[in-house]
C-alpha cells in the first residue's frame, strides 16, 4: 500500500457535514482500517487523526506463550 501524507493541521472547517463518527482504527493484515456504516459506500469522507497522548502505539500485543 503506498504511504499517503499527512497534512498536518490543528483547525479543521468544513461546511456541508451531515455529522461524523467516532472510531478506533484497527488492524487488518499489514495495514489498519476504520469501520463505517454501509450506507456510506462511495461518499467523500474525512479520516481526521487526533492527538492521543494516553496510547501512542496502537501495536497488538501477542498471546503466544513461551
Amino acid at each position: 500500500m503506498k504511504i499517503v501524507p499527512l497534512e498536518l493541521k490543528t483547525k479543521l472547517n468544513i461546511e456541508g457535514i451531515r455529522g461524523f463518527i467516532k472510531r478506533k482504527v484497527t488492524p487488518f493484515g499489514t495495514s489498519a482500517k476504520v469501520d463505517c456504516p454501509k450506507e456510506y459506500l462511495g461518499h467523500d469522507v474525512y479520516l481526521v487523526i487526533l492527538e492521543n497522548e494516553t496510547n501512542k502505539s496502537n501495536r497488538r500485543v501477542s498471546k503466544i506463550k513461551n
